[in-house]
């Protein structure tokens, strides 16, 4: 038998327990992997109240990023070995001790990657990287501005951004969440508390506007985000943390020859996932170069997991929350 934490029904994370299952066993060329760590992210707090745009049959376990060790091969599968380090992604269930997954769904671990850092990868720093480089099409030294920059969304857009030559500009709602932005690498800040965001970012853009929006928040800050960027700029869509879907002036794209450009990770991941493995990837052989080093707020036990949410909803996270199973 094994450990999961279940969600039984929609509801808060207080709704959540951890029960007894099967383990489960691979079939034919698939893998089954001892979980080590799994990764929480924001989405989650929506899957588990049933307000995410995916829907989940009950009952599932959250989290979609993991890592862990290979545990048993299916028959017919050659391409990993029981005991072989990986990290993973799913549309959800990671949060158990052991998950059953196809094999094009891992990455073996470089030498000197920690499955804790690698947990957290394929989400977070997997959207910034994926938003970057292949939709924002950004070139070193453009300037970034990212909204929310003290969320886990933020910071990974900080560091991948900074890893990518970029000019960074974070954005955030204090002068504390401002100062481990700037821990993080961001090169200037911007508290949209207590300033106007359009003329702060066009201020330290010399006038010019800055070359790309990241914006996993939505919100109010999205019309004067957008219109602070530079002629042929790109707005990367990649959440709506405050709640919030904005409505975008479609004038304000036309005028400033600009791009808005939708971030959809889990179906990037469903679509192209040949891709999605390549990016990812390149972001552990950053990690194994010490190029990147992601950030761990803190490792919860599933028994926890109330409070692992809370720290997302509550906005304290600086750094990934994982469950350790």
């Amino acid at each position: 038998m094994m450990r999961a934490l279940l969600c039984r029904q929609a509801g808060g994370p207080e709704t959540l327990t951890v029960a007894r299952l099967p383990i489960p066993e691979p079939g034919p060329g698939e893998v089954r992997v001892r979980v080590t760590a799994a990764g929480l992210n924001f989405f989650d707090t929506l899957l588990i109240r049933g307000k995410y745009q995916k829907k989940a049959d009950f009952p599932f376990s959250p989290c979609a990023e993991f890592a862990g060790i290979v545990d048993k091969i299916g028959p017919g599968l050659a391409r990993f070995q029981p005991g072989q380090r990986v990290m993973g992604w799913i549309g959800w269930g990671a949060a158990r001790e052991y998950v059953v997954i196809d094999p094009g769904q891992i990455l073996p671990l470089p030498d000197g990657v920690r499955e804790d850092a690698a947990a957290g990868l394929a989400v977070t720093y997997g959207t910034a990287f994926h938003a970057f480089l292949t939709r924002g099409r950004i070139q070193p030294g453009e300037s970034v501005a990212v909204l929310g920059a003290a969320g886990g969304a933020g910071q990974a857009a900080i560091e991948v951004a900074k890893l990518l030559g970029a000019r960074v500009i974070a954005c955030a709602s204090s002068a504390e969440k401002l100062a481990q932005a700037k821990l993080l690498g961001a090169d200037e800040g911007v508290n949209y508390a207590e300033t106007d965001l359009k003329q702060a970012l066009k201020a330290l853009t010399g006038g010019q506007g800055v070359d790309l929006v990241y914006d996993p928040v939505g919100g109010d800050l999205a019309e004067p985000a957008l219109r602070a960027t530079a002629w042929g700029g790109r707005y990367l869509v990649v959440g709506f943390a405050s709640g919030d879907i904005p409505k975008i002036p479609a004038n304000l794209v036309l005028v400033k020859g600009s791009s808005l450009v939708g971030v959809h990770w889990s179906e990037h991941a469903t679509r192209l996932p040949g891709l999605l493995a390549d990016e990812l990837r390149q972001l552990l052989d950053f990690v194994a170069q010490g190029r990147l080093k992601p950030q761990i707020h803190g490792k919860f036990a599933l028994e926890a997991a109330a409070q692992a949410f809370g720290v997302i909803e509550n906005r304290q996270a600086q750094g990934k929350v994982l469950l350790i199973p």
